[in-house]
């Protein structure tokens, strides 16, 4: 797959593990006081600080997951805020019958997309994404280590050539 492929699909993934998250965050932040008071009928202790903190995450991750900002501590801050609310919000053991299986099912759909969170900490973002853009950059701004001087004046002291720029670099990647 090259490059520019991979990237593209890194990017795909980090929108749809976002949209799975940011609707439903925002919707809490609108209600936050609603929020509170389902997480309070769990038996949660400070359900309106847990209720603030959830939103926190809810929104502001989506986003940094979004922009590729500090993958691996978006990405382990999400999948454990998803697998706790999972195991908070669908307690399926309380249940029975078809209410059981709605509740494991939704369960299990949260810690797939925990190990979603978890894969995308462990990968990075790509080149797409805020830390791509930084590292390109990074390495754009920096000065091509000089070769020694002995090697200069083999060459009747002619000035060292540039690293190649970006665009050489994708070509012969």
């Amino acid at each position: 797959m090259t490059g520019r492929a991979q990237d593209g699909l890194l990017f795909l993934a980090r929108l749809l593990l976002a949209a799975a998250l940011l609707p439903t965050g925002v919707a809490r932040a609108l209600n936050v006081s609603g929020f509170a008071v389902t997480l309070a009928a769990t038996g949660l202790p400070s359900p309106n600080a847990v209720a603030t903190a959830a939103v926190i995450v809810q929104v502001f991750g989506p986003v940094a997951l979004i922009l590729g900002v500090l993958p691996r501590l978006s990405g382990l801050a999400l999948a454990v805020f998803v697998g706790v609310m999972a195991v908070l919000l669908h307690p399926f053991w309380q249940f029975s019958g078809p209410s059981a299986v709605a509740e494991r099912t939704l369960m299990l759909a949260d810690f797939g997309l925990a190990g979603g969170f978890l894969i995308y900490a462990m990968t990075g973002p790509g080149r797409w994404s805020w830390q791509g853009w930084r590292q390109g950059a990074r390495a754009a701004s920096s000065p091509a280590k000089a070769p020694a001087k002995a090697s200069a004046t083999a060459r009747g002291g002619q000035k060292p050539k540039r690293a190649p720029g970006r665009a050489a670099a994708r070509a012969a990647a």
